[in-house]
């Protein structure tokens, strides 16, 4: 298995010792009360208030709102958790590097929105999605087969969590992809699973000429038009309705000069990664570029991205579809193989940390 050398230093070796193991044994063990308890001191200003002095118990119950009980039990667990550090000699607490990051970092900020608004209640149903291969949690929201179909009637604090993840992650990596999509020329782009096409306004804006054609299921489309109407280049944005799930039905034969798909496969099985993409084969030319931006779990920088990323696959299990997750590059590139494609390039290190696996047809 391939693996950036900064995952092979941590996955290949036990680094830890036996008592710092049993801790992280025990860690994983109160792991939903380690994250509501961190959730709490986030959203009652806890850790803001302690970033700029040290506090006693007393004053953080004061400030924050809270009984004195309250604050007691909540700063007690901090300590535990690391998010906060005491003072023997003065009883103050002050912030540790570990709640420094849940207040500053981005990432993280948006990942426990995520894991609390759209995931933390249907994970009870993890076991079954594992066992019979279906979103188990998602009827917590609704009764479609995946969590797509339903996306656009999520209570609205769900659906902005849901979004807030989805746009962070891809958002970050679109001033880098722009100049490798148009490194060469481009005058007409399919981008399949679109969502709300803010990569297509992206696009119009970065070139007068190009014109877009966003493939995505009609509640995607939906919301696109919705999202895009009246914005510059709006008028060289327009949508195909397509489910993706339906092997019967084929691509637009639109002559692009590149299909893109951003955030799009991770949200399918393997066996219909392979239908899409052979489906994506017989729409393309020899000179059509497919290029496919994922977080793949082995080519991250840094360990924590891709405990991120393995983690994000469990959501896909029980709430988004139960059968994909965030793939190996390897698994992802016998996949193109299968279709007839092969991998042209790899472009690493882009935004919080997407690849682009630019494709063309196989000789």
């Amino acid at each position: 298995m391939h693996l950036f050398p900064s995952l092979e230093k941590v996955y290949t070796k036990d680094r830890l010792s036996a008592r710092d193991a049993q801790r992280m044994a025990e860690f994983s063990a109160f792991g939903p009360i380690v994250f509501q308890a961190s959730r709490l001191m986030v959203k009652f200003g806890i850790l803001e208030r302690l970033r700029d002095k040290e506090m006693t118990v007393e004053e953080v119950a004061s400030e924050a709102g809270l009984s004195l009980y309250a604050a007691k039990v909540l700063m007690e667990a901090g300590l535990s958790v690391g998010t906060v550090l005491i003072n023997p000699e003065t009883d103050r607490y002050s912030l540790s590097k570990v709640g420094w990051f849940l207040i500053n970092d981005p990432a993280t900020r948006v990942n426990m929105d995520f894991n609390h608004d759209v995931n933390y209640e249907g994970f009870f149903h993890l076991e079954e999605s594992l066992k019979e291969g279906r979103p188990a949690g998602l009827p917590h929201f609704g009764n479609w087969p995946t969590l797509y179909e339903g996306l656009s009637s999520l209570p609205e604090q769900v659906k902005k969590s849901w979004f807030g993840f989805d746009h962070f992650y891809s958002d970050n990596s679109f001033d880098e992809a722009l100049p490798i999509i148009f490194s060469q020329d481009v005058r007409r782009i399919m981008d399949v699973g679109g969502n709300t096409g803010r990569f297509a306004q992206r696009c119009v804006a970065y070139d007068p000429e190009v014109k877009v054609t966003i493939v995505d299921l009609p509640q995607q489309l939906e919301m696109m038009r919705k999202a895009t109407e009246g914005t510059p280049g709006a008028d060289r944005i327009e949508g195909y309705p397509m489910n993706m799930l339906d092997s019967s039905l084929d691509f637009p034969e639109i002559g692009a000069d590149v299909i893109w798909m951003s955030q799009f496969l991770d949200c399918f099985s393997e066996p219909q990664i392979l239908s899409i993409l052979t489906r994506a084969a017989k729409v393309a030319g020899p000179s059509t570029r497919l290029c496919i931006m994922e977080t793949f779990w082995d080519r991250q920088r840094y360990e924590p991205a891709s405990f991120c990323l393995t983690m994000t696959s469990l959501y896909f299990t029980v709430m988004a579809n139960g059968n994909s997750k965030m793939y190996h590059s390897d698994d992802m590139a016998a996949l193109v193989r299968k279709a007839g494609f092969e991998v042209d390039e790899i472009h690493d290190g882009l935004g919080q940390g997407h690849s682009i696996m630019v494709c063309k047809l196989a000789k």
